[in-house]
């Protein structure tokens, strides 16, 4: 999995299936995602971009995070995802998500 840093570098990390994107990334202290509700689904301090490649397998957001992305994003995409709803599964090996340069 790699997580790509708004102009900056990219960090390419092992995931396993037990995890979400965000869990791989506090593990990995991955800068800009700061998961303060610790993956509650409850805040959108998580907020990713999903590279095009990967939508599809990511599918779209549930309806609760939906709301969150519209009221907390203020740079919503359509790749636009919480990283704590997005377990790791093995389609998703080699998964690349952007980091937005602020999260709310």
């Amino acid at each position: 999995m790699t997580f790509v840093q708004d102009g900056g570098p990219e960090l390419t990390v092992d995931a396993t299936t037990e995890d979400s994107v965000m869990s791989v990334a506090v593990r990995h202290g991955v800068p800009g995602i700061v998961a303060e509700c610790g993956g509650n689904q409850s805040c959108a301090t998580c907020h990713v971009w999903v590279r095009d490649g990967f939508t599809e397998r990511v599918g779209p957001p549930g309806d609760m995070e939906d709301d969150l992305l519209d009221l907390a994003v203020a740079d919503r995409r359509a790749g636009s995802r919480l990283a704590c709803q997005i377990p790791v599964t093995p389609e998703l090996d080699g998964l690349t998500v952007d980091i937005p340069p602020e999260q709310p």
